[in-house]
């Protein structure tokens, strides 16, 4: 079964607006997992805007399940990274004004430095994944890398399914074979909601983990966090 990681991210831009420490972002990591979450994401940046450094830190010891971080890796974020030691890092090329990720990397321009810092934290233990646009040349430059997964960017196969093409689902499932075959493991994220969830999975092979956190958040406002982690569950058997 696919495993659900959920993105915290929007609990603590919440936090964020009133200031002090309602909703509580630890309370809520907690209460995901015990809701049947199977992982924990955040991506923290260097403004901090919503999960803050010292958030990482200290949801360390509270997550049981796998501990998912994402982020550009800057020296700040790989001195984070490098001490807490999560289940794994996802590198997302993050520009500066960016609301939110809207791009993956250039794994054939990048490919020196990609390299570089996947061999750090893979010598500290630490599962490396790159965030991928669903083109098949970035996928083989990902493979030269020595990563050991990618993270496929699904805002377009979103978009496309709300608009009804379900056609938009065919780069995510050819560079999903093409992983397949290069022995890369696939996780997925952005833009994935309880709409489009069940094709996405029953279209891309042995996809692994996928990461959602603003469609998820948003869904539980009418839902319950419980009922929206268990709907997303059943969707991804």
């Amino acid at each position: 079964m696919t495993k659900l990681s959920v993105n915290i991210n929007k609990i603590a831009t919440l936090r964020n607006s009133r200031g002090g420490d309602t909703p509580n972002v630890l309370q809520f990591a907690k209460d995901a997992q015990r809701f049947g979450a199977e992982g924990i994401t955040i991506h923290p940046r260097p403004d901090e805007r919503h999960i803050r450094y010292q958030d990482a830190r200290d949801l360390k010891p509270e997550v049981y399940t796998e501990y998912n971080i994402e982020g550009k890796p800057i020296p700040t974020f790989m001195k984070l990274v490098l001490e807490t030691k999560p289940t794994q890092v996802t590198l997302v090329p993050d520009a500066e004004e960016a609301i939110t990720s809207n791009a993956g990397w250039d794994t054939l321009k990048h490919k020196a430095f990609l390299t570089e810092v996947i061999k750090e934290f893979q010598a500290n233990g630490i599962r490396t994944s790159i965030f991928v646009d669903p083109v098949l040349a970035q996928i083989e430059g990902a493979k030269a890398t020595g990563t050991d997964r990618i993270e496929l960017y699904t805002e377009a196969f979103a978009h496309q399914y709300s608009l009804g093409n379900e056609a938009g689902i065919l780069p995510y499932t050819e560079s999903a074979i093409l992983a397949n075959k290069l022995d890369l493991g696939i996780n997925a994220g952005h833009d994935l909601s309880l709409d489009n969830i069940q094709f996405f999975k029953a279209n891309i092979p042995n996809l692994l983990e996928v990461s959602i956190g603003h469609a998820l958040i948003a869904e539980s406002l009418y839902l319950g966090a419980e009922n929206v982690i268990q709907m997303y569950l059943h969707k991804l058997k």
